[in-house]
Formats: structure tokens, C-alpha cells, sequence
């Protein structure tokens, strides 16, 4: 008798890639309102004190927006690594800035889904963000950092 093989995902064909597009200049403004609401404040408070939190060095500058092809969002610096320190899990790793943002707006997204009364908003924004974090070329430090 023949029995599927739930150990494997079956496909019916190449399974389409999670993209990033830096938002326009022209659209940033309307970015974070799209995203999260009338809890963009927190959310954006929120990722610059993790990164505080995390990054040491970190002394402030201009962040990109990107629009992921999920649904999802995150913001990131614009240039640069930086060396996360994280306590409670003792992650101590350098990062490009792409990373470093993902990881904060991870942070940020899970810390708001369980302390905001709109924290499902912020849980589906995670998932959308760490499913586009699993092919990301630093991978492996981004699952570190949030473990």
C-alpha cells in the first residue's frame, strides 16, 4: 500500500522567492500607516530602542523601508554592521545592516504582539518578516540572534 510521505512538502512546481523593495522616497511617509496603523509609533519606538538594546555602537541614522513581496515589511539601516549583543539568549555576533534591522524589527514585532492590544497585527507582521528572514543570505545569524 502506497502512503504519502509527510516528511516531505510536495510541490507542484519552483516555489516562488520572498523579495525586498526599498519604498520610494515618495511613499515612505504613508509606509508605516500602511503597515501597522494607528501603532506605527510604538512600533517604530520600539525598533529603535531594540536597537539601542542590541547594538552598542549604534548611534542613530537613516533607516531604508522595504515593502516584502509576502505582505510584509521592515526597516533597516542604511549602511554599515553592527555587533549585536543579545543577554538573554547570548547571541554576540556582527551583522550588515540589513540583518541588524531585520533582527530589531523581529524583536520589536514579537515584544508588540504580546504587550499591545493589537498584538495580532504585530504577530502576522513577524511571520511575514522571519519567512523572508529564513532565505535571507545571513540566515543562520538572524535565527541565532532571535532564538
Amino acid at each position: 500500500m502506497n502512503t504519502p510521505d509527510t516528511d516531505r512538502a510536495v510541490s507542484d512546481g519552483p516555489v516562488a522567492r520572498i523579495t525586498a523593495q526599498v519604498v520610494d522616497d515618495d511613499r515612505r511617509l504613508g509606509t508605516l500607516p500602511r503597515y501597522f496603523g494607528d501603532r506605527m509609533m510604538r512600533f517604530e519606538a520600539a525598533v529603535f530602542d531594540w536597537m539601542h538594546r542590541m547594538a552598542p555602537d549604534y548611534r542613530g541614522g537613516f533607516w531604508q523601508f522595504y515593502d516584502l513581496s509576502n505582505g510584509g515589511f521592515y526597516m533597516a539601516p542604511d549602511r554599515g554592521s553592527y555587533r549585536l549583543l543579545i543577554d538573554t539568549n547570548g547571541f554576540d555576533g556582527v551583522m550588515s545592516a540589513d540583518s541588524a534591522g531585520i533582527t530589531t524589527c523581529l524583536f520589536a514585532c514579537s515584544h508588540l504582539s504580546f504587550h499591545d492590544p493589537k498584538g495580532e497585527l504585530f504577530a502576522e507582521r513577524f511571520h511575514q518578516l522571519r519567512a523572508y528572514a529564513l532565505e535571507h543570505p545571513e540566515a543562520g545569524a538572524i535565527l541565532a540572534a532571535i532564538d
